[in-house]
């Protein structure tokens, strides 16, 4: 009996990605006789692959159902996940109900659905008779199913720490394997970058925009290293970006996280949504309700006071009322990212605008989520809590420009290169160098204070501070002020933000797994 592969309809019958060079056919089944006969199925193949990171609960998003990457802010002291049953609201007060465990569940069944496919595209495509396929198309393909397969894994390894780590296609009675530790996970995670930047092209023409290129290896292998402690590896991995010379931050800060931002030099690397009215398709992570903005992700008062004034001097915000006020003569990234009470947030589908008050469950930190967040109906006729085509930004130059300086950093804190690579990501929003304000011949720890700020202002809403706060191992610190922001604001009483060590750090095997996988090793300490 022939091994049907799990690549089937599912697989490449896509639903929300961007641009002419994602289109394909419809195929009914795709069995191991049928498929993987030639470079348009290899083709197909990868784009498979690229589909996953659409799901819902990777990068799409959501509004209203369990969170995906770009809303994790709301497991750190940056954002009060308002809709708890999400999955972060619920998991920061220590309550795992049932749709924290869907969400672990979701989470860990989307990331391995990936690494499945891109198994199934390194095996085939790696045997595929050189008559049906030319060896830079092979290569090309099987780079960036290294690339995503790293991707995939290495959201494995940070969040659920120790997992099954699987590298072939694998029958069923096969697929029941122990666990693997987190560093070997790692190792592979890294193994499959430098394949990844090895054959990977620097750039790919116009119409392609979206598929991997080297800088998004070389990219995502620095924050790989950073993670994994590997300062120099890390510096170098960031440098090779930089050496391609392909990236730059000429975008205003205002544009980049909106569709006229999509394909500047700034985006490294960026999942692609593209709606198609009627169908649901297109992302939600930057959908808000009308009535206010985003529910699920309302930015908390030490974020705010985070954004230091136009002279780059800290900000002393009083404990009163959040005001607009508040938003005068600070760092241009606070309204870039934050709407402010009073604000127009959204126009209505009648044309009325929609403005930000205090009277709903919107306005319970007193702020709200400007960054990436839709703002009018688009031109399909969907409103700003539909679907749309905004695409997220899993690696930009900004990210990569700060990488590097924090591993320079780590590793060679003395090296000049700190305060030019800050102060780009500075300069775009005119704010002053680190010499003028912090100063020049900083120490190592205060050169870190100076990083850790700029990548919180410069990153919030971009999924990336639970991350961040894990490996400078700055969690427990962050929930003090989740606690002191619960007691500052009275509408956030019924908040309760509760540390248990590591268990708020790292998400448990779900059940499901456990149960199917008698052969896994049980679940993972602290669970």
């Amino acid at each position: 009996m022939k091994k049907i592969y799990i690549l089937i309809l599912s697989v490449i019958f896509f639903t929300g990605c961007k641009k002419d060079f994602l289109d394909r056919s419809s195929l009914t089944q795709l069995a191991e006789d049928n498929f993987w006969l030639n470079a348009a199925d290899a083709q197909l193949g990868v784009n498979g692959i690229y589909d996953v990171l659409q799901d819902r609960v990777l990068y799409s998003g959501n509004l209203n159902g369990p969170a995906g990457l770009p809303n994790y802010d709301g497991f750190t002291d940056n954002v009060y996940n308002g809709y708890k049953f999400e999955g972060p609201g619920f998991y920061v007060e220590g309550n795992i109900s049932v749709a924290v465990q869907n969400f672990f569940r979701d989470f860990w069944a989307s990331n391995y659905r990936g690494v499945v496919r891109s198994n199934q595209a390194i095996f085939n495509i790696g045997k595929m008779d050189a008559s049906k396929i030319s060896e830079a198309t092979r290569l090309n393909l099987l780079a960036q199913a290294h690339f995503l397969r790293a991707l995939f894994y290495f959201n494995v390894a940070v969040y659920y720490v120790n997992a099954p780590l699987i590298t072939t296609p694998q029958k069923l009675e096969e697929a029941f394997v122990p666990k693997n530790t987190q560093q070997e996970i790692l190792n592979q995670v890294i193994l499959d970058l430098e394949y990844a930047t090895a054959n990977l092209p620097a750039t790919v023409p116009a119409e392609q925009f979206g598929y991997a290129t080297k800088g998004a290896a070389f990219g995502l292998l620095a924050r790989v290293q950073l993670f994994n402690k590997k300062y120099p590896e890390a510096a170098a991995a960031a440098k090779s970006v930089m050496d391609l010379n392909r990236y730059d931050l000429s975008t205003p800060y205002t544009t980049i996280f909106t569709e006229a931002g999509e394909n500047t030099k700034e985006i490294v690397f960026s999942v692609r949504f593209q709606e198609a009215a009627g169908f649901n398709t297109g992302e939600t992570f930057a959908s808000t309700f009308l009535g206010q903005p985003k529910v699920n992700c309302q930015p908390m008062p030490n974020l705010i006071r985070e954004y230091y004034s136009t002279t780059g001097q800290p900000v002393n915000i009083p404990n009163t009322a959040p005001s607009a006020t508040q938003k005068l003569n600070r760092d241009p990234r606070l309204t870039a990212s934050v709407w402010f009470y009073g604000d127009v947030f959204a126009v209505m589908p009648n044309g009325q605008n929609a403005t930000f008050t205090a009277n709903s469950a919107s306005g319970l930190t007193g702020y709200g989520q400007r960054k990436y967040v839709h703002t009018k109906t688009s031109p399909l006729g969907t409103n700003a809590a539909g679907a749309q085509s905004q695409d997220f930004y899993i690696l930009r130059y900004a990210d990569i420009l700060l990488m590097r300086a924090e591993a320079l950093i780590e590793s060679d804190p003395t090296n000049p290169e700190i305060y030019s690579l800050i102060n780009q990501v500075r300069a775009r929003v005119s704010m002053p160098t680190v010499q003028a304000v912090e100063g020049a011949n900083l120490n190592q720890t205060q050169l870190t204070n100076v990083l850790r700020h700029e990548r919180r202002v410069e990153m919030a809403f971009e999924g990336l501070r639970f991350f961040d706060l894990k490996r400078w191992g700055k969690v427990q610190e962050a929930y003090a002020r989740m606690i002191a922001d619960r007691d500052l604001v009275p509408k956030l009483s019924a908040y309760n933000p509760t540390y248990n060590g590591l268990r708020s750090e790292t998400f448990p095997i779900p059940t499901d797994e456990l149960n199917r996988n008698k052969n896994i090793g049980g679940q993972n300490a602290p669970w």
